[in-house]
């Protein structure tokens, strides 16, 4: 049952169904083959369960969000400010697409939306600078993955959401990992330039003048940041409310800039409807794939599997980043997350792992698998905003990104303290 199961959801997305409709036809496929009872009925149900959780609506705040900041060119200026202050680097630009990344995630908490609108502003510049295009496209997919780790973050959300687990005690453990993550891209773009000079095109000059003239435009992220997770901390609002905060901090800015119109605004109803779309429905889709595989007992069966192995829980958290690692080249993350959660969660947890720091590695593996081939989303992504080149080039310049994250993830092991002292401080 369990091998059928997944080999029917890989052939499902592998004929090109959407990921949200694929997880809904396998319950459906399931429940007449496992099930004497008609589960499928509960699909009403299901679904209004689901998309009826509070703490969801932050979902299309934070995508609204960052529409605005891309449609009101403050992702651009920040993108400028940050080049004369990091293109000194070896790797020039490509550390202004790490930097504006982290930066960007700061506001936005999407990684789709962190790599699509740096990537916009960035990928003219591989070209006219003359910098090798894989490890360019490379760190524009990477620094997307920033998106869903430096808080605030939807992905962090739907985990604390799944398994009851304080959102902003995660947003405090995300801080350091993400600042971390961010510096050790910018590690492996140096090394590759220090090896291959040609590879790091021709660098931005920038006087001191200029670079203190910019950091006006670093301001704006930064206001965002402090009003968002700000106002959580200071027990102002929830994490819902203080999305809507930062949507309307993010629309005041926009009219300070003269870039609020109504066909700003027409744009950014547009994206936002759209993104949020795509994400409910995977959603909802992930949750009756759940309660189906609940209810034909393959989730017992899956946890007792797993449970059976009786390996000590240092080997079961490398058998989780492998599960991961395979799950994410055939899978979208946010299904990812939503159809496993549930199940590996409970046996990592009884394992005696803190579920603020099992949160954090499970978004890290995600960030992983935003950038493996063949569905790594941040790589197609990246690919659309080209007008010309293959998928290749995207795939082979992240690879050094991945290696980063996995490096990450041995040293969250090593060092857990590194996701837990802030929550411990001020949680």
């Amino acid at each position: 049952m369990i091998a059928s199961s997944l080999i029917l959801l890989l052939v499902l997305l592998g004929i090109s169904i959407p990921v949200g409709a694929a997880l809904g036809v396998l319950g459906l496929v399931l429940e007449p083959l496992y099930s004497m009872l008609p589960l499928s009925r509960a699909i009403g149900e299901v679904s209004w369960g689901t998309s009826n959780e509070f703490l969801l609506v932050a979902i299309p705040l934070f995508v609204m969000l960052g529409e605005i900041l891309l449609r009101s060119g403050l992702a651009e200026r920040m993108y400028n400010a940050m080049s004369m202050w990091l293109s000194w680097l070896p790797g020039g630009l490509m550390h202004a697409n790490i930097g504006a990344s982290a930066l960007f995630a700061a506001t936005s908490g999407s990684s789709v939306a962190t790599a699509a609108t740096v990537g916009t502003v960035a990928i003219p510049q591989i070209e006219k600078k003359g910098y090798n295009e894989p490890l360019f496209l490379g760190s524009l997919a990477a620094g997307g993955t920033l998106g869903i780790l430096i808080p605030p973050s939807i992905n962090l959300i739907i985990y604390g959401v799944l398994t009851n687990t304080s959102v902003p005690r995660l947003y405090l453990a995300g801080i350091l990992p993400g600042l971390l993550t961010a510096l050790l891209f910018i590690i492996a773009i140096v090394l590759a330039c220090v090896a291959r000079p040609a590879w790091g095109g021709e660098r931005t000059r920038a006087s001191w003048r200029q670079r203190l003239g910019s950091l006006v435009h670093l301001l704006p992220p930064l206001f965002i940041f402090l009003l968002v997770v700000g106002s959580i901390y200071a027990g102002l609002a929830t994490p819902t409310e203080a999305a809507a905060l930062g949507v309307v901090g993010a629309l005041i800015l926009a009219a300070c800039t003269g870039r609020l119109t109504p066909a700003m605004l027409r744009e950014v109803f547009e994206g936002t409807m759209k993104a949020t779309a795509m994400i409910m429905l995977i959603v909802i889709g992930a949750a009756f794939l759940n309660f189906i595989m609940a209810g034909i007992g393959l989730t017992s069966a899956l946890t007792n599997a797993i449970s059976g192995l009786n390996v000590p829980p240092a080997i079961m958290l490398l058998i989780l980043v492998l599960f991961y690692l395979v799950l994410g080249c055939f899978m979208e993350t946010l299904s990812m997350m939503i159809t496993t959660i549930p199940i590996v969660a409970p046996i990592m947890i009884g394992l005696g792992y803190d579920p603020v720091w099992l949160g954090i590695i499970i978004i890290i593996l995600v960030e992983t698998a935003l950038i493996t081939p063949p569905v790594g989303l941040n790589l197609f992504v990246v690919q659309s905003l080209r007008t010309h080149g293959s998928m290749n080039a995207v795939m082979i310049g992240s690879l050094p990104f991945v290696i980063m994250l996995l490096v990450m993830v041995g040293i969250l092991s090593l060092a857990p303290g590194l996701a837990l002292w802030l929550p411990g401080a001020f949680g």
